[in-house]
């Protein structure tokens, strides 16, 4: 009924559309589900345990909420990795089922002379997956966040645009950071490593590949821990996104 009110009154264009854009290649989304670890799935379990116990404790208002918000924090960074949650450096081999399955994915990709885009909210994490990439790969990361002047920024775009054979292939960048003004098309895998809230915020980084003078078709893939607190987010993020289609 809204979207019948309003149509008279708003205009909405997408590059997706043929007359707008009609030579862009095609975009396929991908829900990755990746295992927690033993480790992880213990300290999972602790983080519930502890974070419940804040939370009957604070008193309501403030107090309160910001018991929950500091939890889903926490389990956010035990999905991550054991290593990211702790932050006590210790190391990332074979203790997270996401980035195990991050690893794989990486690799056939370039394996198959793709340039990937990792997306991290967390900066913390962002550095843990270029040591993780470097080590694995053996070839140089960039990694983008908040704290990056205005020309590193400039020249690592220039860099990994360029494609050089001996040039970087795995560009990794903090979701705030890197999600808007940047033009990195050439990359055609985007790895959403954890997930934001807001469903524009993620499909913003995404378009940092996917957008006109793209030449190739575009992979995006989107991970979720299994029985965790992103299936959750996966569901509200589903649920935003149809009632914005709409």
């Amino acid at each position: 009924a809204l979207a019948r009110l309003v149509r008279p009154f708003v205009l909405r264009r997408l590059k997706t559309d043929s007359e707008i854009v009609a030579d862009l290649p095609e975009k396929t989304e991908q829900i990755v589900a990746a295992t927690l670890s033993r480790e992880q799935a213990i300290l999972y379990e602790s983080v519930v345990r502890k974070g419940l116990q804040e939370v009957e404790r604070a008193q309501e208002g403030i107090a309160r909420r910001g018991a929950i918000l500091t939890t889903l924090l926490r389990l956010k960074q035990v999905c991550n990795h054991p290593a990211h949650y702790l932050m006590d450096g210790s190391s990332l081999h074979s203790r997270s089922g996401k980035l195990d399955l991050l690893g794989e994915m990486l690799q056939e990709a370039l394996d198959e002379g793709d340039r990937c885009l990792v997306f991290t909210q967390f900066k913390e994490m962002g550095s843990l997956l270029k040591t993780h990439v470097e080590e694995m790969t053996g070839q140089g990361v960039l990694f983008l966040h908040g704290s990056v002047p205005q020309k590193e920024r400039d020249a690592m775009v220039t860099d990994f645009q360029e494609s050089r054979p001996d040039g970087p292939r795995v560009f990794v960048l903090s979701l705030k950071a890197g999600g808007t003004g940047l033009n990195l098309t050439a990359a055609n895998r985007v790895f959403h490593y954890d997930r934001w809230w807001n469903p524009a915020v993620e499909d913003q980084a995404t378009d940092r590949a996917f957008r006109i003078g793209q030449q190739r078709n575009v992979f995006v893939h989107k991970f979720v821990c299994s029985g965790t607190l992103e299936e959750r987010i996966q569901q509200m993020l589903d649920r935003k996104r149809e009632v914005a289609d709409n």
